[in-house]
């Protein structure tokens, strides 16, 4: 048999991610370990220790005098705007009058190094007078606090469809924070330059929110400020907006000393000042024939925004466009409100919404199959999204029935992971167990795909060719673990037909691609994967005449030539060239070999004032059968099994989808089950490092782990027929909690009352409940 090469792309096939092993070596470079220019300062933020007060005095006097500090900084240094925000400037950068969470920043210390900045800290002397403070969702629904416009989605006549129904499910969900614990905490470095100047490295998903941000609060032109970022250890959406006003106070210290200043946050203080995942309450009033099918949802939801807007409104925007998940909803009156609380300011975490709307239908579904007596996989998929009229979301957008994945991975899941004989087996062993429990559940998940705020929807790339035959990429996403760089290294060399090691991508930066969106609502491949292509297919289409004029073709001919392995081909001669010589032979042509690319997503838009658009591109699919064994005597849980079947498309590098699909499941079990944020009733945070905040380890990860991609699922019009990963995987793991459900409605008769997170606590409690119920 002849041997087979490498294919000449890398597209559709297994590959490494591209810092993979500096990762696992410690050679990756994080700003942390940038080597600092001389004469750097360090910053430290003094904040807050009450949750609402009036500043009365700010004094600096015996901070200054400790040895190394250079300068303390309050609200008045500050020579631009004071107030800053990703949508609505409502934050104060740092607190003039009034602070309204404990660990706001009331002031930021520059000394010579990380100690002698924290003494300068403690040092700092601030008197407050405290104030009324509103911590809770229903303190500040009574106060009428709130932020934004409520948003409501109606269709039909719901009242009427309730009224009519053989089964009314009426409840309460409340759904926690989660905190990002990514690896790497806040940090940014602001180098001074010229004229005023000023070059900021910055761990962010928003480089240009921070290029835009600093130059308002230095007040000058976003033109004097150059955001770049080399890496992030993590971000999860907590670095799409609030790693801002760290890069900020480094740049208003760069300017004020005419030195670097870096900010950098150590664990305590990065979980006590910055914000988390929105914790939500929902109210539901859902309606079902005889049969499990519903027929109409009446569902209120309020997040808990903290103490200003930063991205809550299209977060609640999302958690309201995902309370049907999979279902279709033939009536319905969904209503969202964001309060303010004093509270951090709540913020982007992937699924930005989507995941704590979608537990309240979740909710629904398995309390209605439990008072059903039905399997809860099979009132599921009585309710799934299907032919004309059971296509339309609650906001109108169609859910094309050829593109809908629902029906297929419910059937080739429920096969392959045996869930009705793993199910039958589950019952008759708990019949014969008393203090351990199995359960077993079916998890479908429909996820919307673009921002939702349609402007955000564009990308742009600046690819560079050498006359070597190498190339520079860049492009306007951030890398921040999560692959994408590595994909675009894929379709840069697909699109170029060079191998990958001839492509080198550079770090995101504002002066090579401006006016960029987050990398965030897993838009990151999508958006800068047709930017990249668009660029190259420039480059390709110049370097094309080239080489048909080194090949002496026509332009007939010249338009069969191929462009892979790193070689230009004409297949009906087999005359080939390299790709270097083309490109050398392009610069010695005065050939330009250098162009910008370009995209924006088509067809997207939403209004808000009549809940009706379509605020998505696509949407993605998967499903999960998860297996759990619960302890009745403990209440503690392990997870036995885990089938997945997610749908990415034609994926563009299949190892790096599989592993977003593996972590964004064990992250979202994390949110379910053990990731539990305490606050004092002051507002105090309790959990602020790993010896209280209990993250997923290694023995939460099931013990029988079975990931795959759902394959021939091609997604028209995106890049290379992929899909977007990185949010949806995240809400497959509400699985875990329907199959809780099932272990421990095994302990007694009667609805579940379980409440999140399923902490050993809460499922214990829940056993009790059911037990007594029995």
């Amino acid at each position: 048999m002849k041997h087979q090469g490498p294919p000449s792309s890398p597209l559709h096939q297994p590959g490494i991610h591209e810092s993979g092993y500096r990762h696992v070596s410690g050679q990756a470079r994080y700003v942390d370990d940038v080597p600092l220019p001389p004469g750097t300062g360090h910053g430290w933020v003094v904040t807050s220790p009450h949750a609402h007060a009036r500043i009365l005095s700010r004094d600096a006097t015996a901070a200054l005098a400790r040895p190394g500090v250079r300068a303390v900084l309050f609200a008045d240094a500050i020579p631009g705007d004071p107030i800053i925000g990703p949508i609505v400037h409502d934050e104060e950068l740092l607190a003039s009058q009034e602070v309204l969470y404990v660990g706001q920043a009331v002031a930021l210390v520059v000394a010579d190094d990380v100690a002698a900045a924290k003494a300068g800290a403690d040092a700092v002397v601030v008197e407050y007078e405290p104030l009324p403070a509103i911590h809770t969702v229903e303190e500040a629904i009574a106060q009428d606090s709130f932020v934004g416009e409520p948003h409501v989605i109606a269709r039909g006549d719901v009242d009427a469809a309730l009224a009519g129904a053989a089964l009314r499910v009426k409840g309460e969900l409340r759904t926690g924070a989660q905190d990002h614990f990514y690896l790497e905490t806040q940090a940014a470095l602001a180098i001074p330059e010229e004229d005023g100047c000023v070059t900021v490295l910055s761990s962010t998903q928003h480089p240009t929110e921070v290029q835009s941000e600093v130059a308002s609060v230095l007040g000058v032109g976003a033109n004097a400020v150059v955001c770049e970022v080399p890496r992030m250890g993590g971000g999860f959406g907590g670095k799409e907006s609030q790693a801002t006003p760290f890069a900020c106070m480094a740049a208003l210290g760069a300017l004020l000393t005419g030195r670097p200043v870096k900010v950098w946050l150590n664990r305590e203080a990065d979980m006590r000042i910055t914000g988390k995942r929105h914790p939500f309450v929902g109210r539901y009033d859902a309606g079902f024939d005889e049969q499990g099918q519903l027929l109409g949802l009446r569902a209120e939801i309020w997040s808990d925004a903290g103490f200003s807007t930063d991205l809550s409104m299209p977060v609640l925007d999302r958690a309201l466009f995902h309370l049907d998940n999979a279902y279709f909803v033939p009536t319905l009156h969904f209503t969202g409100r964001a309060c303010r609380t004093n509270r951090p300011s709540n913020t982007a975490f992937r699924g930005f919404g989507g995941p704590q709307g979608m537990m309240v239908i979740e909710e629904v579904m398995s309390r209605a199959a439990e008072r059903l007596g039905i399997d809860p996989a099979r009132l599921r998929a009585r309710n799934y999204y299907g032919a004309a009229p059971r296509d339309r979301a609650p906001y109108g957008q169609e859910i094309v029935a050829e593109h809908n994945r629902l029906p297929r991975i419910h059937a080739e899941l429920m096969a392959s992971s045996e869930y009705a004989a793993r199910r039958a087996a589950i019952e008759a062993a708990n019949a014969g167990s008393r203090w351990v429990k199995r359960g077993i559940g079916y998890q479908p998940v429909k996820f919307g795909i673009s921002f939702t705020k349609s402007i955000l929807n564009q990308a742009g790339a600046l690819v560079l060719v050498y006359a070597d035959g190498t190339v520079q990429l860049n492009h306007g996403g951030t890398e921040m673990g999560q692959g994408l760089h590595t994909k675009m290294i894929a379709v840069c060399a697909h699109e170029l037909g060079v191998p990958t090691s001839a492509v080198r991508v550079m770090h995101t930066a504002t002066d090579k691609v401006p006016n960029t969106s987050a990398t965030a609502a897993s838009s990151g491949s999508d958006l800068n994967g047709q930017a990249v292509r668009d660029a190259c297919e420039v480059l390709r289409e110049r370097l094309r005449g080239v080489a048909a004029a080194m090949l002496e073709l026509s332009d007939e001919h010249a338009a069969t030539l191929r462009f892979g392995g790193g070689a230009v081909t004409h297949p009906a001669s087999a005359r080939s060239l390299s790709f270097a010589e083309v490109a050398g032979e392009a610069w010695a042509q005065r050939v330009s070999l250098s162009a910008t690319g370009f995209y924006r997503t088509p067809g997207v838009g939403y209004d808000h004032a009549s809940g009706r658009g379509t605020p998505f591109y696509y949407y993605a699919y998967g499903g999960a059968v998860c297996e759990v064994e619960v302890n009745g005597l403990t209440g503690e849980h392990r997870l036995c099994r885990v089938d997945l079947l997610h749908d990415v498309g034609s994926s563009l590098l299949p190892t790096i989808d599989r592993g977003q699909v593996e972590g964004g499941f064990v992250q979202g079990m994390g949110w379910l089950t053990c990731e539990e944020v305490l606050v004092t009733d002051d507002g105090h945070p309790i959990t602020v490092g790993p010896s209280t905040y209990k993250v997923p380890a290694i023995g939460d990860v099931p013990v029988d782990f079975r990931v795959e991609l759902l394959p021939r699922a091609p997604q028209p019009g995106v890049i290379h027929g992929s899909k977007a990963v990185g949010e949806p995987p995240f809400m497959l793991a509400i699985g875990v909690v329907t199959a809780l459900r099932h272990a421990i409605g095994a302990f007694g008769e009667g609805e579940v009352e379980l409440r999140l997170p399923a902490t050993p606590e809460a499922i214990l409690r829940a056993i009790e409940h059911q037990r007594g119920a029995g």
